[in-house]
């Protein structure tokens, strides 16, 4: 088992396969040592957690969520890693989108489930850039997608 798993394993967590493409797209591109990954929308081993913050939903759920769109940003970059997620040098940036009402002004603490997440499970690696941005709709009507960049060695 990898050094990051092993933490992983510690939190409770179990990497998943990388779930597929929804549409035309690829799940994640290597540039050199960049790994870009697609957004992952909120789902878990139940399926899709939809809602819209300030609606249906409150910020402590979205940032449940949002760990879960980190998860499969894990698995992904598992995936583009050939197996070898221990290849991380560091997470680079998120951009998290929240689906949310107009006056819903918790983005940041929504995407914290991300990002705490992260940290975390890997430390200083973890440590990143982001975005917290609001979205009228998000695909599925789910309540939380979050793409990454990564570098590797």
């Amino acid at each position: 088992m990898s050094v990051i798993e092993a933490k992983l394993a510690e939190l409770g967590v179990t990497l998943p396969d990388a779930p597929a493409p929804a549409a035309n797209y690829v799940p994640y591109v290597v540039a050199g040592d960049m790994v870009y990954v697609s957004g992952q929308i909120s789902a878990n081993a139940d399926g899709m957690i939809k809602g819209k913050l300030g609606a249906d939903m409150e910020a402590e759920a979205g940032a449940e969520a949002a760990k879960t769109c980190a998860i499969s940003l894990l698995a992904q970059l598992k995936a583009a890693c050939g197996g070898d997620i221990d290849r991380l040098v560091r997470v680079v940036k998120l951009t998290g989108f929240v689906n949310s009402t107009a006056d819903f002004g918790d983005q940041p603490k929504v995407i914290n489930g991300a990002s705490d997440f992260l940290v975390a499970a890997l430390g200083d690696k973890g440590r990143h850039a982001r975005s917290a941005v609001s979205a009228a709709s998000l695909p599925f009507g789910v309540a939380v997608e979050i793409e990454a960049i990564f570098q590797i060695k």
